[in-house]
């Protein structure tokens, strides 16, 4: 469980003064998870759990001065903390060793038990639909590219056929040139005859 703070949650009460912090506790693993917080909503927030655990019997208050220090000198953070013998394992339901009463000898029925949570929903389609829109813009990205290097090509192509044309065009237009003096030359000849 990462250490966060509970900045989202907020300590400050509506007329700004501190509220009484109290610590809870949740078992991470071979750690427990320690927070000083203002409520339990504040205290889920801070381990980021989107579940009501104090609910489920899975979070309890401490009230052991030895455990409470630490995480009142640090408000809001996570303290994690080995679990030092069996009796500090995770909090027990508080109906946990009780049994109940056989419903049937008193003529009620049995309680339903109750059904299962639904499953977390599947994120193959979003995942799989984010994937294809990451391969589109790869394939986008990959043409333009392509594209790209036959415009340069083609720009190079069309810079040579224009020096090679203007060098032709020069070459010719001296030929024409020449030309037309031999002409005029030969014309001003049969004139003066």
């Amino acid at each position: 469980m990462s250490r966060r703070r509970l900045s989202r949650v907020g300590y400050r009460a509506t007329n700004g003064a501190m509220p009484t912090l109290k610590v809870y506790r949740t078992p991470a693993g071979f750690h427990d998870a320690y927070v000083a917080a203002p409520s339990q909503k504040a205290a889920l927030a801070a381990w980021g759990s989107d579940a009501n655990l104090f609910a489920r019997g899975l979070a309890e208050l401490v009230t052991d001065p030895e455990l409470t220090r630490e995480p009142l000198a640090n408000p809001g953070e996570v303290i994690r903390r080995m679990r030092r013998a069996p009796d500090e394992a995770a909090p027990v339901r508080k109906n946990a060793g009780r049994t109940a009463p056989d419903r049937r000898a008193r003529g009620k029925a049995a309680p339903a038990p109750k059904a299962k949570p639904k499953p977390k929903p599947s994120r193959a389609q979003l995942t799989a639909a984010e994937a294809a829109i990451e391969a589109a813009h790869a394939r986008y990205d990959e043409a333009r590219a392509a594209l790209k290097r036959e415009e340069e090509a083609l720009a190079a192509k069309r810079r040579a056929l224009e020096k090679a044309h203007g060098a032709e065009r020069i070459k010719l237009d001296r030929a024409r040139i020449a030309a037309r003096d031999d002409y005029e030359a030969a014309l001003a000849d049969w004139r003066a005859e």
